[in-house]
């Protein structure tokens, strides 16, 4: 059967539909500008465990939960659970780690950079000129031979993994519901104030994920993809989506009288240009590196794929690193432990681009 959603049409309408859902989730009760930021989310979700005690980041997001449940749905609907997993998986993980740590230092994963630009966030323009000269440098490398190595098949059991954590998150979350004004509720965390404290209703999160989730794995869904696709074969196929979800986002922020355009003043963001623009430089060349951006990582961690599952793992421990050690920003902008962390994740993806090349043996030792 034709996959219509993987058509020219098929991929904006997808965008179309997490755009307008993405505004009308920060209608609903999601942080301004954050209707949906997979980046953000994971954070939260990583603050909720209590693997990082910043109290007003940590909240368990269904949304995530839904992105990976909802992508194994249509797997298995249609024929497409495909358990497998390649090799680095170390590399995979520091991968993650890095772009988690670039993407805090903006204030954003490439989804968000998108719907801050369609609410009238104008730091996003730097945010997004980086994340295109990360994925142009990645794609250097991938022009040059780097691989991390061949994915293999593997037990059906193994691609089960990362869904059925996703199902006991829901479980744990169903189990200790959120208290108002309480800090904890049995063993997860809950922010009493800022923008973890922020959600739409957990039914409505959870549905809207799922459903983007089965569309996202049915469209191949991907910002990275997108912008690599158009710089390495000048394909816009997939870039076609990130406009359709850039349009409808704006235009369901001016009807909901959610666009204030400006530089100054703008939720969950700051205006230190240079570290947008290097924050999202090193989240774009590990996306590369790693082969999806967050968003995709998550859909392929859903239809069996263990290397995006270790990608996502990394981008746990990244959150955790991020706000456990002062490397995430804050409205006031980056911190010189960030500019550090900066420095060391951009200098660590071009060793790892450079030595990992099938040319030069890196892959075949």
């Amino acid at each position: 059967m034709k996959n219509v959603f993987a058509s020219k049409w098929g991929i904006i309408i997808v965008g179309i539909i997490i755009g307008v859902f993405a505004s009308l989730l920060q209608f609903w009760g999601n942080p301004a500008n954050m209707g949906i930021c997979v980046a953000c989310f994971l954070r939260d979700i990583t603050g909720a465990l209590g693997l990082h005690r910043a109290p007003v980041v940590q909240y368990l997001r269904p949304e995530i939960i839904g992105f990976v449940l909802g992508s194994f749905v249509a797997a298995y609907a249609f024929k497409e659970f495909r358990p497998r997993s390649g090799s680095a998986p170390v590399v995979r993980f520091i991968l993650g780690a890095f772009a988690m740590i670039g993407a805090l230092i903006f204030l954003g994963c490439p989804w968000r950079a998108l719907l801050r630009l369609a609410g009238g966030d104008w730091n996003a323009i730097p945010g997004l000129l980086g994340l295109i000269a990360g994925i142009w440098a990645g794609t250097g490398f991938l022009k040059r031979g780097y691989n991390l190595g061949a994915t293999r098949k593997t037990y059906k059991a193994a691609g089960w993994i990362f869904p059925i954590i996703m199902a006991g998150f829901l479980v744990l979350m169903l189990l200790n519901p959120k208290i108002s004004g309480e800090p904890q509720s049995g063993i997860l965390f809950y922010s009493v104030e800022g923008p973890g404290s922020l959600h739409a209703p957990l039914l409505i999160s959870l549905v809207i994920g799922l459903a983007i989730g089965f569309l996202a794995q049915k469209s191949r869904f991907c910002t990275m993809g997108a912008l690599r696709d158009l710089i390495l074969f000048k394909q816009g196929h997939l870039f076609s989506g990130i406009i359709g979800l850039t349009a409808a986002a704006f235009l369901t922020n001016l009807l909901l009288h959610q666009f204030n355009p400006g530089f100054i003043g703008q939720p969950v963001a700051h205006t230190m240009h240079l570290w947008n623009f290097l924050g999202m430089a090193l989240a774009g060349i590990a996306f590369t590196l790693a082969g999806g951006c967050p968003g995709r990582q998550l859909f392929l961690s859903g239809e069996g794929d263990g290397d995006a599952a270790i990608f996502v793992v990394g981008m746990i421990a990244g959150a955790a690193f991020a706000h456990n050690f002062g490397l995430a920003s804050s409205g006031a902008g980056a911190t010189p432990a960030g500019m550090i962390a900066v420095a060391v994740g951009l200098a660590t993806c071009l060793l790892i681009g450079l030595t990992m090349r099938e040319n030069i043996g890196g892959i075949l030792g």
